[in-house]
């Protein structure tokens, strides 16, 4: 827990994706990777869910041939108090579409 830096937890946080991936993570708990993005060709997938892992934004394990993840919600909240709930709070507020174009 504590290699978890702010800097690249923001980074992970920033991209509309990973953020849409984060707040379904945030109301589901653990979830398959491919339910995070049906639609997402598998090798965007890895590469967010790849990213968020390295970050220290979520936990991920293998289940047979599943790849289970989960966010390690306790863990940043120990580390940084209420970041993930005001940063997923603002992206609600703001409405998906809206982020997007803000990240362009």
């Amino acid at each position: 827990m504590d290699e978890i830096a702010l800097p690249r937890v923001l980074f992970a946080l920033s991209e509309p994706l990973r953020l849409t991936m984060v707040r379904a993570l945030s109301e589901h708990g653990e979830v398959d990777s491919l339910d995070l993005g049906p639609d997402l060709p598998r090798s965007t997938l890895t590469h967010h869910t790849s990213l968020l892992r390295e970050s220290g934004v979520v936990f991920v394990r293998a289940e047979g041939r599943k790849c289970m993840i989960r966010l390690r919600a306790e863990d940043l909240d120990a580390r940084f108090p209420g970041l993930v709930r005001t940063i997923l709070a603002g992206y609600e507020e703001a409405g998906p579409a809206e982020a997007e174009e803000d990240a362009s």
